[in-house]
């Protein structure tokens, strides 16, 4: 997800997203462990759009 398309969502909309890519994350890394991933800079990609979302919300909560 890119910071354009960040800053568009609401606050209630940035924290359905957190979960929703803190479960993914969550999925991936567990996956990982039994078996590797094809892609494991996947893992990493979900990693930074939670930092991302995580810091828009959090610089909202300042403003």
């Amino acid at each position: 997800m890119k910071q354009s398309e960040i800053s568009t969502l609401s606050i209630a909309e940035l924290q359905e997203k957190l979960v929703q890519f803190k479960k993914t994350y969550t999925e991936l890394t567990a996956s990982h462990t039994i078996k590797p991933l094809v892609n494991p800079s996947q893992i990493r990609a979900e990693r930074r759009n939670i930092a991302r979302i995580a810091t828009e919300i959090s610089k909202r909560e300042v403003q």
